[in-house]
C-alpha cells in the first residue's frame, strides 16, 4: 500500500492523482513548514536587480487600480521609485539560484521531473496582486512569508475572454467558490484552466511551483529540426508512379495520399520520433541560467575521487532518459547523449534526483570521459560531500 505524503495533506500520490489531479483543487496547511525562511522580500529584491534574471514588476495605478502597467527585465533600481500603493514583483526560476529551494522539488515525487517549468517567487506588499486569470498549467502554490487571500473560480479554456487594454490577460470577473488565506507553510493546488485571484493580506512571498506540458506547435517544430538532422529524410521522395499526363497546374489528391503516407510513416518511427520529443522536453526553460564552468579533464578527476565530493544535476539543466527493453538513451538540454553502458546505472540516478558520490567505483576511462563532458557542458555538477 502507498505511503501518505504530508505534502498532500496524509493522502497517498495515487489519490491525489485520481482526485485532484488536473481536476479540483486542493488546500494543505502547513503541508511545506520548511519553506518558510529560505528567502525573504529583500532576497528577492535583489535577485530581481541581477542583470541574468528574468523577473517582471507589475504596479496598478493608484487613481484607478483596473488599470495595470508591466515593465519587464532587467530592472534597475530607477524601476522601484515612486511605487504606486498596489505592485507585485515576479522573479522566475528561483530553484536555479538556491540549491535549498531547488531541493523543494523533492516534495513532489509524484510528478516527473520532466514536467517541471520552475519555481517562481511573487512577492507583495499588502493589496498587491497580478489580478484576476487562469493558466494553461500545474501549479502549486505555496506560502513562504507572510499572508495571501486566495480566491478560486470557474474553470476557463482558450475561448475565454479577457479583459481588453491591459498588459496582462486578465479575467472580467470570477464565479467564487473558494476563499481562503494561506499562512507560510500552506499549499493549494490549482489544475489548469481554474479561475484564481490571490491578493497579499500583508507583506508577503508567495511560491508557484510550476508544471508545464509541450505543446503541438512546439512538438511539430523540434521534429522538423531532429529529423533534419537524418540525411536519409533528406534525399527527395522518390515520384509517384505516373500512368497518364496530368495539368500542369494541379497537384492530384493521389499525389497529395503519397506524400502523406510518406511523412506518416516516418512519424511512426519510434527511433526518429521519440528522439523528437526527447530533445524537445529535455529542453531547459531558462538556458540562459545554466552556467559557463572552467574546463576539466580526466587527470583532474581522478585527482578528485579522494577528495570527498558528490555528482548531482545542475539545477537550470534537465537531464532525461528513457528505456526500451535493455537500451536506456539520454538526453539532456535539447540535445541526445553518447553514454557508456559503464556510466548508465549511475547517471539514471542522478536524472533522477539523487546525488552520487565521485569514488572509485567511477574509476573506469568511459565513466571518466563521460562525466568530463557531462561537467563541461554544465549538465551535472560538483560539490563536496557535506554540502550535499
Amino acid at each position: 500500500m502507498s505511503q501518505t505524503l504530508d505534502v498532500l495533506g496524509n493522502i497517498t500520490a495515487e489519490q491525489f492523482l485520481a482526485e485532484y489531479w488536473q481536476k479540483k483543487p486542493l488546500l494543505v496547511r502547513n503541508a511545506i513548514p520548511e519553506i518558510t525562511g529560505l528567502l525573504e522580500p529583500k532576497d528577492v529584491m535583489e535577485l530581481a536587480l541581477d542583470e541574468n534574471i528574468t523577473a517582471r514588476l507589475i504596479k496598478q495605478k493608484d487613481k484607478d487600480p483596473n488599470q495595470w502597467t508591466v515593465k519587464s527585465s532587467p530592472l534597475i533600481k530607477g524601476d522601484f521609485q515612486k511605487m504606486p500603493k498596489l505592485w507585485t514583483l515576479l522573479v522566475q526560476a528561483v530553484d536555479h539560484y538556491s540549491f535549498d529551494m531547488a531541493e523543494m522539488w523533492k516534495k513532489f515525487p509524484f510528478i516527473p521531473q520532466w514536467r517541471r517549468d520552475d519555481i517562481m517567487v511573487s512577492y507583495a506588499p499588502k493589496g498587491g496582486s497580478v489580478g484576476k486569470h487562469f493558466d494553461f498549467y500545474d501549479v502549486f502554490l505555496v506560502q513562504g512569508h507572510g499572508h495571501r487571500r486566495w480566491q478560486l473560480g470557474q474553470m476557463c479554456d482558450e475561448s475565454t475572454e479577457f479583459v481588453a487594454g491591459q498588459p496582462l490577460k486578465l479575467l472580467p470577473e470570477i464565479e467564487v467558490s473558494f476563499d481562503e488565506v494561506l499562512a507560510p507553510g500552506d499549499l493549494l493546488y490549482v489544475p489548469p484552466g481554474l479561475a484564481h485571484y490571490g491578493v497579499a493580506e500583508d507583506e508577503c512571498l508567495t511560491y508557484s511551483f510550476g508544471f508545464r506540458m509541450p505543446n503541438v506547435a512546439d512538438m511539430m517544430d523540434s521534429v522538423g529540426d531532429t529529423f533534419s538532422k537524418y540525411d536519409i529524410l533528406s534525399n527527395p521522395l522518390q515520384d509517384i508512379k505516373r500512368d497518364q499526363a496530368t495539368a500542369i497546374g494541379e497537384i492530384t489528391s493521389l499525389e497529395l495520399e503519397y506524400m502523406r503516407e510518406k511523412l506518416l510513416t516516418q512519424l511512426q518511427s519510434p527511433h526518429h520520433l521519440n528522439d523528437a520529443l526527447m530533445c524537445l522536453i529535455s529542453q531547459p526553460t531558462y538556458p540562459e541560467n545554466i552556467p559557463e564552468n572552467d574546463a576539466i579533464g580526466t587527470g583532474d578527476l581522478e585527482e578528485a575521487l579522494e577528495a570527498g565530493y558528490s555528482i548531482k544535476l545542475e539545477p537550470a539543466s534537465r537531464l532525461l532518459y528513457s528505456s526500451v527493453g535493455d537500451e536506456t538513451r539520454f538526453w539532456a538540454n535539447g540535445e541526445s547523449l553518447n553514454i557508456s553502458t559503464a556510466f548508465s546505472a549511475n547517471l539514471k540516478l542522478i536524472a533522477d534526483g539523487q546525488a552520487i558520490p565521485l569514488n572509485e567505483s567511477l574509476y573506469d576511462q568511459d565513466i571518466l570521459d563521460d562525466l568530463a563532458e557531462l561537467l563541461n557542458s554544465s549538465i551535472v555538477m560538483l560539490l563536496p560531500a557535506d554540502e550535499v
